[in-house]
């Protein structure tokens, strides 16, 4: 069984959280129940035994000031030219992993958070990460069971008629006949640092899944889905 002290200096957290935000502008300083929206990842991840440090990269002065009030570490500014829209996570982890090395730490596991799944909890973190330890892995992704299965899905011609998606969907048969599938949810990542670096890959061949329900993987892209993050929340301590 995986103790604190195997956990501690292996893993590392970097919560990603730039200022710009087209869809839902200031989204991650945003109120989610009185409180900033990367507030609730940071505490996930100091609640969490598996963690050595966490880390938020962050070009913007504000979420770096509101992520230090909630405990984390912003030992940098990320720079310019990887808070673009062209910017991609695996360049915003390269950097953190580059700038830890630099100051002589290298974990063996980079832990990536996005501050837009805010129902992840301490015990996501410690189970994903125990199952990356325990097993060796090369990665462990959060995922969640898929809502609508692709039997179903259809695509829309310019004459609005529907044809299926599939090649050979599934007709009249009921939802719980069908393959269990599963969607990435954005919520958790844990690689391996090497591998990752080497790979680029935050879902490599070989990751393993770390299922996490429905209400646990919101992931707030739009305006509305706060309003579902906030019922969702209700009855949890502010």
């Amino acid at each position: 069984m995986q103790t604190e002290q195997t956990f501690r200096g292996r893993v590392v957290a970097v919560v990603t959280a730039r200022g710009g935000s087209k869809g839902v502008p200031g989204k991650n300083l945003r109120l989610l129940r009185g409180r900033p929206l990367i507030d609730w990842t940071v505490a996930a991840a100091l609640g969490s035994a598996s963690l050595a440090r966490t880390i938020v990269s962050t070009d913007c002065e504000a979420i770096a000031g509101a992520a230090r009030e909630a405990g984390a570490e912003v030992p940098f500014i990320r720079p310019p030219h990887l808070a673009t829209d062209t910017a991609t996570q695996l360049e915003v982890i390269r950097h953190a992993l580059g700038w830890l090395a630099g100051h002589g730490e290298c974990p063996e596991y980079v832990l990536t958070l996005q501050p837009t799944s805010p129902l992840r909890t301490s015990q996501d973190i410690d189970a994903a990460v125990g199952l990356a330890l325990s097993h060796r892995a090369r990665a462990v992704v959060g995922v969640a069971p898929v809502q609508h299965h692709p039997s179903l899905m259809r695509t829309l011609g310019p004459d609005g008629g529907l044809s299926p998606y599939l090649a050979d969907p599934a007709h009249n048969s009921r939802r719980q006949d069908h393959e269990a599938l599963y969607a990435i949810n954005g919520a958790i990542y844990v690689n391996r640092c090497a591998d990752l670096l080497e790979s680029g890959q935050f879902s490599p061949a070989g990751a393993l899944a770390y299922v996490m329900p429905a209400e646990r993987s919101i992931d707030i892209d739009e305006a509305w889905q706060f309003q579902v993050a906030e019922a969702l929340l209700t009855g949890v301590a502010p």
